[in-house]
C-alpha cells in the first residue's frame, strides 16, 4: 500500500519576478503612504492660522473618475489575455483618459486653494501636510500615465501581443494600488480630516 500525495498532480511554480517585483515596489510605497497619512492625520487641527480643511470641496467626480479607471483596466487585462487586441486599445486608451482627467481635476483643486484660497505648501502645517500627501498621490498617478502611454503607443505600432498579457497584467497591479491609495487619501483628507 503506498501512499500517494494529495496535491501530486500540481506541480509547484515560482511567481513571475515581474509580480514578485511589483509586490515588492507595492510594499515599499505603502510604508511611505503609510508615513504621509500619518504625519496628515497627526497634525489635522494644529494650524493656528490660515486656512484649514475646511476650504476642501470633496472630489467626487475625480474619484468616480479614478476608480472608474480600475474597471477599464480590468477590461483591458481581460480583452489581451484573450487576444482582443483592439478591445484592449480602447479599455486602455479608457483608462489614460480617466487618469488625465484625475490629474487635471487635481490640478483645477490646486489653482482654487493656492489662488483663491491662499493655501500654499508654507501657509501652514495643514498646506504642508495636505499638498504633501496629496501631491504624492498625485506624483504616482503621473508616473502611472506615463507607463499606461508608454504601453499605448506600443499598442498603436502594433507591438502588443496576446503574449505580453502577463506584463499588462503586471503592470496593471501598479495602478490599481494608486487607485486604492487614493480611497485611503481620500477618507482621511476630504472625509475624516475636515
Amino acid at each position: 500500500m503506498s501512499t500517494v500525495p494529495i496535491f501530486a498532480d500540481e506541480t509547484w511554480r515560482l511567481p513571475s519576478r515581474g509580480r514578485v517585483g511589483m509586490f515588492a515596489l507595492i510594499i515599499g510605497e505603502s510604508a511611505i503612504f503609510t508615513i504621509f497619512v500619518v504625519a496628515y492625520v497627526y497634525y489635522i487641527g494644529r494650524s493656528t492660522y490660515g486656512p484649514t480643511p475646511q476650504i476642501l470641496n470633496i472630489p467626487i467626480f475625480n474619484t468616480i473618475c479614478l476608480l472608474s479607471s480600475s474597471a477599464t483596466i480590468i477590461f483591458a487585462e481581460h480583452a489581451i489575455r484573450h487576444g482582443r487586441l483592439r478591445a484592449f486599445g480602447l479599455w486602455w486608451a479608457a483608462t489614460i483618459l480617466l487618469g488625465i482627467e484625475f490629474i487635471t481635476g487635481t490640478a483645477r483643486e490646486w489653482r482654487r486653494l493656492i489662488f483663491d484660497d491662499g493655501l500654499s505648501i508654507r501657509t501652514n502645517l495643514f498646506g504642508t501636510t495636505f499638498y504633501s500627501l496629496v501631491g504624492l498621490h498625485a506624483t504616482h498617478v503621473i508616473v502611472g500615465l506615463i507607463g499606461l502611454s508608454i504601453i499605448m503607443a506600443f499598442t498603436l505600432a502594433g507591438r502588443v501581443e496576446e503574449r505580453h498579457a502577463e506584463r499588462i497584467q503586471v503592470f496593471a497591479l501598479y495602478w490599481h494600488f494608486v487607485d486604492a491609495v487614493w480611497v485611503v487619501v481620500f477618507t482621511v483628507v476630504y472625509i475624516v480630516g475636515r
